[in-house]
């Protein structure tokens, strides 16, 4: 696997700032050949219609890439009906982990994904339903033997330092980035590899990653005041198998925050992460085959018994379900799938409440593609079809 610097873990950080890059679906070997105007990735989405979750794993994708949603709920507080937010991407028997929420770890295994498979390990913002989950892969691995863990390092690419000060009492200082996140949770569970390792019976947690602070292009001219400015995606990492994009997004007070896009010869699939409506995650979107996008029900949030403020935050940081066809619409996409569902719990939004709201929200738009309603396991394989769109390529704006 080609990596953005030295094959060194944590403690020897490095920072992703790469070039702007035009939206538009290229595929990998045209790419990697150098080719001039390289041509659109023609793929078939071949995902089921369905959405309820399955009553267990399926049985591992033939399609060159494939997608789970390993959790799907939206918000911190803990639910019994879903389990946080965490998805994961296999592009040629590779997988990527894009989020680590509330119960990731498990839910990889129990949706059949392969340990030892893991390659890389995607953070979209620090919010703690986003991040909870990290740490524990390398920490359960370092402990574990044969298929319950992976050998060989990762790299882990997630927001670099803000620059702001930290208003937590006990962790003063600036706050920290993803790299210093890693060092800091190392330092706290130091406890357990140590008494592992001094037996010989586990290894250094810190030795299975290597960790990418990524901050956007100095052009962008972003900032804690303005996080998230008109902007082109830029290069996260790049290998044989995939390319990475990202773009910044609007999250209150959150920065840096990103949506993810991930182009390989057999799909294209974007994450949105949490964020407000926004015309750079349309650009990042542009003629992906699928978009994965945060759902917020507005309506949903009456009965819960929050605070004002915290329903006024919920819905400026967040997009509504009613936006979601549009932005499918305007990034032309083929398949848009409804995530960190805002309310999750299915008491206060009934499924079949989530499925009206995105069928309708698609109507309006005008938007023709296909539209899945996320569930927890649910497993989509992408694959190339005769269907397929026609090789285009998209100049910069």
């Amino acid at each position: 696997m080609h990596r953005s610097a030295g094959d060194q873990p944590s403690k020897d950080r490095e920072t992703v700032e790469a070039r702007s890059v035009a939206p538009g679906r290229t595929t990998r070997r045209a790419m990697l050949a150098g080719l001039a105007g390289a041509a659109a990735v023609t793929a078939q989405w071949a995902g089921p219609q369905a959405v309820a979750a399955p009553a267990r794993p399926a049985p591992p994708s033939e399609a060159p890439v494939s997608l789970t949603l390993l959790g799907t709920n939206g918000g911190p507080p803990p639910l019994a009906a879903r389990y946080g937010i965490s998805s994961a991407l296999v592009v040629n028997g590779r997988t990527y982990v894009v989020d680590c929420g509330r119960g990731a770890v498990s839910q990889y295994m129990r949706a059949g994904l392969s340990m030892p498979s893991l390659t890389g390990i995607f953070l979209t913002h620090l919010h703690a339903d986003h991040v909870v989950d990290y740490y524990a892969f390398p920490l359960l691995s370092a402990g574990a033997s044969g298929e319950a863990g992976f050998r060989t390092p990762i790299d882990v690419y997630g927001p670099g330092p803000a620059g702001i000060p930290s208003t937590v009492a006990t962790a003063p200082g600036p706050v920290p980035g993803t790299a210093e996140m890693t060092e800091l949770a190392a330092r706290a569970y130091a406890a357990s590899p140590s008494f592992f390792m001094s037996e010989h019976t586990g290894s250094d947690p810190t030795a299975l990653l290597r960790v990418h602070d990524v901050l956007p292009p100095a052009s962008t001219g972003a900032s804690a005041t303005d996080t998230a400015p008109r902007m082109l995606p830029f290069t996260v990492m790049e290998d044989d198998d995939v390319k990475v994009t990202a773009v910044l997004v609007p999250h209150g007070a959150v920065f840096p925050a990103y949506a993810y896009r991930f182009d390989t010869d057999h799909g294209s699939v974007v994450f949105s992460g949490d964020t407000s409506p926004t015309p750079n995650l349309v650009a990042l979107a542009r003629h992906a085959d699928v978009l994965v996008h945060e759902a917020l029900y507005p309506d949903g949030l009456a009965g819960l018994g929050l605070p004002q403020e915290m329903i006024d935050h919920i819905l400026a940081t967040h997009t509504d379900v009613a936006d979601l066809g549009r932005i499918a619409a305007e990034a032309d996409v083929r398949t848009l799938v409804a995530t960190h569902l805002s309310p999750g719990d299915p008491a206060a939004v009934p499924e079949a409440t989530w499925r009206r709201l995105l069928r309708n929200s698609a109507r309006r738009a005008g938007f023709s593609g296909r539209t899945v309603l996320g569930a927890d396991l649910l497993h989509l394989p992408v694959e190339p079809g005769a269907g397929g769109r026609k090789s285009r390529t998209y100049p910069a704006r």
